[in-house]
């Protein structure tokens, strides 16, 4: 099956090695088949430097290619609502980098777009697709530290010198960037909140440097998210239970976990299953979604997308965050 990366940016380079490492391990599912941006010999380069078979200058050029399956949309947020369109117009199916668009009005009418051409759309947030999602939920179910009843997770990098993240223009700021990794791995954890409360420090700019998420559930429990792209954090989330705690290592992309008693002595450690770079469960399962002819993937169903635009559109609200790319022009 081969996919394209649309946007020839640093994410896209990740992608290009997840692909090459999966073929190099004798893994020849997905083959990197084409790359577009809107400079050619911006393209050019990118797919020399990454053994990409084709280089396009054009997004609409490449596909228009008939031997293009699929396509990563590797592109800031701010235009992934127009380039999922523009993916389903030519009949191809979609891996959209997260966050899935910037409101979710948006992403309520980008996924019934390519829904009513019939092409598959899923939000590419690794985590969703990772084993340790599983192991994770396993170790929690055990009942080795009691009944969950908190969890907090940080997840601060310090990256102001990036356009797209200080760029009110493409949507911008630490909620849409890292944020959505602190929400996504509350709700893996407890399932859809009942509540949420946040504040934000800006920009001159406008956009949001840092934030703080509370999170409750009508149950009790309870969940603390920071995120920021000023400062540099440990990424840990840790969820507390009646009978101890587990500490999770980088939210990010989960490396291992150890739980502690109720006396703080560690109890038990398990390490994360080797990775070639962490994306390719996420191609991997995208490509059998489509070979299956599902439009969607069950790891992150396009209503769990839709419901988490809904939590940070809730959150802008309350910090009064807006974008220039809101509409569904």
């Amino acid at each position: 099956m081969n996919m394209a990366i649309l946007g020839a940016g640093r994410i896209g380079v990740l992608m290009a090695e997840t692909i090459r490492k999966l073929n190099d391990s004798g893994d020849h599912t997905v083959s990197l088949y084409a790359v577009a941006a809107r400079d050619l010999a911006r393209a050019q380069t990118f797919a020399q430097a990454n053994g990409v078979e084709k280089a396009y200058g054009s997004y609409e050029e490449m596909l228009a290619d008939p031997a293009v399956d699929f396509v990563y949309i590797a592109t800031p947020h701010s235009h992934h609502y127009a380039h999922i369109k523009l993916c389903a117009d030519y009949g191809k199916h979609i891996l959209c980098e997260k966050a899935f668009t910037v409101t979710a009005r948006q992403a309520v009418e980008a996924i019934r777009y390519a829904r009513d051409k019939g092409v598959l759309v899923t939000e590419a947030i690794w985590t969703r697709y990772q084993p340790m999602r599983r192991i994770i939920q396993e170790t929690l179910e055990s009942g080795c530290i009691g009944e969950p009843k908190m969890l907090t997770a940080n997840l601060c990098y310090s990256v102001t010198e990036k356009e797209r993240i200080v760029t009110p223009e493409l949507a911008g700021g630490a909620l849409l960037d890292v944020g959505v990794y602190g929400l996504n791995f509350a709700e893996m954890v407890f399932g859809r909140a009942a509540g949420v409360q946040g504040s934000c420090v800006k920009s001159e700019a406008g956009v949001d440097l840092s934030n703080s998420i509370t999170l409750t559930w009508r149950d009790g429990r309870t969940a603390v998210i920071t995120a920021a792209v000023n400062a540099v954090s440990d990424r840990y989330g840790v969820i507390y239970g009646t009978k101890g705690f587990m500490m999770v290592e980088n939210i990010n992309n989960p490396q291992g976990l150890k739980v502690f008693d109720e006396n703080y002595q560690l109890v038990r450690e398990l390490v994360c299953p080797d990775q070639l770079t962490g994306y390719e469960y996420e191609v991997l399962e995208t490509a059998r979604a489509i070979q299956e002819g599902a439009l969607e993937c069950s790891s992150m169903p396009q209503e769990e997308t839709i419901h988490i635009m809904e939590v940070m559109d809730h959150l802008r609200a309350q910090m009064a965050l807006r974008y220039p790319c809101e509409g569904l022009d």
